[in-house]
């Protein structure tokens, strides 16, 4: 018997470190080749962790939250037949190395490590190695089921035990198919309990995604004193003018949604006052002003909030800027979207859509000093003078950081937006 070295991987160009978010294994598990032993997480992005081998779990390495360093050894193997010495680790590529394209992660070849010399002894007959479960029934106790970080997510959310389904994968894995099998079955569970006190307490460890974003929110309300502006906007002509605009589109463009319209309207804005699209740097006490608008949209996903970037947007036509958001809104959605696509911000959109409430305090996405929410529309009595008739409505909820902007100024901004998107011609209006 032998012993199988697997290392924590090169999980992305110029990635040294990535947090362990998940083991699907256990030590003293059998696993087959391909089976999926940890999910680690680095730069919003999560990437399992296959096994290269069939064997038996030795030991893991590392706990969940806790930050590994590539090449670090992440499990060891019992496998038959003899062990190697490991393959030295490749060094670090320089930085002024040429870069290379990004190309989808592939898990290296695990290393091995010889197993120190013992004395003889009688053989040891060869471990048979469990075949695939095909159909595995429901889990006992205490028993991991084996399932992805997102195929966990969807169970989370739908209130499902994953002992309780099924796995047709390798060594029982649960697939998106198996989950959506039960669905269709039904989870069958017993009738509802009589009424009873609850005193569970459930520990969960912040971690992943959801960790970055505490730091992050911590960090902003930490160092930035906040100030919230709300304002009004009769948004009724301005929805009769996307109406027909999304009536008379081609094939090839994209719905318009309100963004589009907000984006080139802050465009404007920020002509206006270029001290809006600005990141501040408080150790160094030095503002960095931009000339490209970057505007950040912020989005929720089945893993957590992300907020990838719309670059350049003062170089975008309405219907550019429409395409764009989708491009990248699909992309943060299924895990897919790049480094570049999630940095380089200089002032952030956020909107909870039709759930975005009557007034929100957003916070301000760290170091930009600005950040705009947009509130759900509704349709309200607004008296013109004569009457009340009915107009579409929605609120702006806009903070800023008042160590840089002051009120005034947020005023003036909000304002400039709100007569922009009120007569909506404007914003075609050049100079």
């Amino acid at each position: 018997m032998g012993e199988y070295v697997i290392k924590l991987p090169d999980v992305g160009e110029g990635v040294a470190e990535a947090e362990l978010v998940e083991w699907n294994v256990k030590i003293g598990d059998l696993v087959r080749e391909d089976t999926v032993l940890a999910a680690v997480m680095t730069d919003k992005a999560t990437v399992e962790i296959p096994s290269p081998v069939d064997g038996e779990i030795l030991w893991l390495g590392g706990e969940i939250g806790e930050v590994i360093a590539i090449g670090s050894p992440l499990v060891r193997l019992k496998i038959e037949g003899e062990g190697h010495a490991p393959e030295p680790a490749k060094p670090a590529k320089s930085e002024t190395a040429a870069p290379q394209p990004e190309k989808k992660f592939e898990p290296a070849k695990a290393e091995v490590e010889k197993p120190k010399a013992k004395p003889a002894a009688v053989a040891e007959p060869p471990r048979v190695m469990a075949p695939p479960l095909s159909g595995v029934a429901p889990r006992g106790e205490g028993e991991k089921p084996l399932a992805s970080p997102a195929i966990r997510l969807r169970a989370r959310e739908a209130g499902v035990d994953l002992r309780q389904v099924s796995g047709t994968g390798p060594a029982g894995r649960i697939t998106h198919e198996d989950l959506e099998a039960f669905f269709a079955r039904g989870s069958q569970r017993p009738g509802a309990a009589a009424l009873a006190p609850d005193n569970s307490i459930k520990e969960i460890k912040v971690v992943g995604l959801r960790r970055k974003i505490a730091e992050k929110m911590a960090i902003a309300k930490s160092h930035i004193p906040h100030i919230t502006y709300v304002e009004e906007i009769d948004v009724t002509a301005l929805e009769e003018l996307r109406a027909t605009l999304n009536a008379k589109k081609r094939a090839e463009q994209a719905k318009l949604t309100i963004l589009p319209f907000l984006m080139r309207a802050m465009v404007k804005a920020i002509a206006d006052q270029p001290n809006l699209n600005a990141l501040y740097d408080d150790e160094a006490n030095i503002i960095n002003q931009y000339g490209g608008v970057h505007i950040g949209i912020a989005a929720q996903t089945p893993n957590g909030l992300v907020v990838p970037v719309v670059k350049h947007a003062e170089a975008r036509t309405l219907w550019d800027s429409a395409a764009e958001v989708n491009l990248l809104a699909d992309a943060a959605k299924t895990g897919s979207a790049t480094r570049e696509q999630l940095t380089g911000s200089t002032i952030t959109i956020t909107s909870l859509g039709s759930m975005g409430g009557v007034v929100t305090t957003p916070v301000i996405n760290y170091p930009e000093v600005a950040i705009i929410g947009v509130n759900k529309i509704m349709v309200r009595p607004v008296w013109d003078g004569t009457n009340f008739i009915p107009r579409k409505m929605m609120n702006l909820s806009s903070s800023f950081d008042h160590r840089v902007i002051d009120g005034w100024d947020a005023a003036v901004f909000i304002q400039r937006i709100k007569t922009l998107l009120e007569t909506p011609a404007l914003i075609f209006v050049e100079g």
